[in-house]
Parts: structure tokens; sequence; C-alpha cells
């Protein structure tokens, strides 16, 4: 797998919006909402709303710029103030039949939904690295794009033109991968683990050279030299930010391209070994037993069982 390390990270957990949904609001409003996917990405594209989520006891005041990722799992309640009682806002969509849900004829508010699926990987990883609820704030460089992605993002919501569904949820896609890049810019906010490596940039090229070729035997020694630091350095560094070994947190990712590997493709278990690195089937077969408890062709068949018939 090559690229850059957030390219890989993204392929590997298969982020798509699924859906994308508006409310055209003024004056004093409240909604209770949920999302339709393991994570969700709330914005102003115009104006401003307070987004709270009673299980946290967290209210927000997003303004144009801001986007906030909220757990799917969570319910929500978007306002024009944190003290109103909301209504059922998921009967208001489904009385209204369509993406967007108008509160009135002559809206300042805004308010820009995404909601992203991940495959199982995606939510092994990424909720395990998120907070319930984060709160990313647009860098300057960011402003720009942001507001340009929600306003072409709200415009296909609003216009039955062929191919709107389509365009709405890849704009939607596209403002995930910018939040993450702004969720990056600043790895001290980051909690430990894969994320705060990727925001890292004097370990992130490390994580790119394993990720490009995870077959190889790499050492500590080899991995440090890829960041210009001593062994002892890389090491101390990596586990701050990874909270995990270097060499552990390759093993991971090998496990997490077999995974992939085994459920999407049809390539043998030794030919999968060598790919991984692994000198012979039976040292992967144990590498992996030792991950997931099951040995990798086990594993497959279960999951294969498990997915719906397309």
């Amino acid at each position: 797998m090559s690229g850059d390390p957030l390219s890989a990270a993204l392929a590997m957990i298969d982020a798509r919006c699924v859906m994308a949904r508006a409310i055209l609001a003024e004056g004093q409003w409240s909604l209770n909402l949920q999302a339709h996917a393991p994570l969700m990405l709330v914005a102003p594209a115009r104006g401003q709303f307070w987004l709270r989520v009673p299980s946290t006891g967290q209210s927000i005041l997003l303004t144009e710029g801001d986007v906030a990722v909220v757990r799917g799992d969570l319910k929500q309640i978007m306002s024009s103030g944190p003290e109103l009682t909301p209504t059922d806002g998921e009967a208001l969509f489904r009385f209204h039949g369509g993406s967007t849900v108008h509160l009135s004829s002559t809206p300042d508010v805004a308010v820009v939904g995404s909601h992203i699926a991940l495959n199982r990987t995606g939510e092994d990883l990424l909720l395990a690295a998120l907070e319930p609820v984060t709160h990313v704030k647009a860098t300057d460089g960011q402003a720009a794009t942001l507001h340009w992605l929600l306003d072409r993002l709200l415009t296909e919501m609003g216009h039955d033109q062929g191919g709107s569904d389509f365009a709405a949820r890849q704009y939607a896609s596209l403002l995930f991968v910018e939040v993450m890049r702004g969720y990056l810019a600043d790895p001290a906010g980051v909690p430990p683990g894969w994320l705060r490596v990727l925001a890292t940039p004097s370990l992130a090229p490390a994580v790119h050279q394993m990720q490009a070729d995870p077959q190889r035997s790499w050492t500590l020694e080899d991995l440090a030299r890829t960041v210009a630091m001593s062994r002892t350095t890389f090491a101390e560094r990596f586990r701050e930010a990874a909270g995990t070994p270097p060499l552990a947190f390759l093993t991971h990712w090998r496990m997490r391209l077999a995974e992939r590997a085994l459920r999407d493709e049809d390539v043998t278990i030794a030919a999968l070994s060598r790919s991984l690195g692994y000198s012979t089937e039976s040292s992967f077969s144990h590498a992996f037993k030792r991950v997931h408890g099951i040995a990798p062709g086990l594993y497959r068949a279960r999951r294969r069982m498990s997915e719906p018939a397309m």
C-alpha cells in the first residue's frame, strides 16, 4: 500500500459518506437527531448553532469554519440555543421525505450533517482513537476549502439534478478528509494512538515506510534511520505517541492488512504470509491467531458467512 500515511489509513478504514442531510432554520429552533453511521460530521454552512450531546454533558457553539465529529451511537440536539426544548428531528426528516428539513422560508442558518460509514477495521481503529465528541476548528489555510465544500454539499442537496445524491456523498467524503487533516494538524491535541503518530511530523516518515513496505523485515534501527534518530530516542518518542512500541505497531498494521485481504480478496494464506513479511505460513498463522484468537482460514470463513449477499 503506497501513498502518504493518511491516505493509506483512509483506504484501510474505507471511510465513506452514506447519507448527507441539511437543516435550514432561523429564529428559535431545537431538534433531537441521531447519526445513521458510526461517525457523523456536523457543521454550519451558514450562521451558527449549538450542538448538545446529553450523554457527555457537552454543549458546543459551532460557527462557520467549525466542524464537530460525533460518535454515531450518541444522540444529539442541534438548536439555536442550548436551553430550548427539542422536538423530534428524525420525524421531521421522515415527514419531509428528503435530505433537507426547512424550518423557515428565509433561513439564516444552514446546518449540514454527513454520516460516515467505516468498515470493521475502521470502527476498531478510528472510534477508539477519537473522543466521543471532537470539536475541530478550521485553520486559516483550511477555512476556504471547508466553506467551499459545505457550500457545494448544500447546493447539491438543494437541487434535484441528475447525480445530486451521488455528488453530495462525494463532497461529504472530501469534507471528512479535510476534517481529518485539521484534526491531525495539532498532535498535542490527539490522544496517544495511531492517529497521533500520523500527526507527528518527526515520526510520520517511519509510519509511511512501514505502510508502504510491510513485507520488509524492519528492525528498530532501520525505522530510526528513516527519521534520523537514535534507536533509543525513536523508540521512546514513538511509544509516547502511539502508545505501543514501533515493531508492535508494525505487527498491528500487518494484521489489519491481513483482515482486509481475508475479507475482500481470494489470496492464499501462503501468498498473504509472504506479502506481509512472514517467512512461513505457520509463523503468520501463529501471529494472526495471537491477535484474533482464531486461524486466518477460519477468520475468512466466518467473515464471509456474516457478510450480506450483494
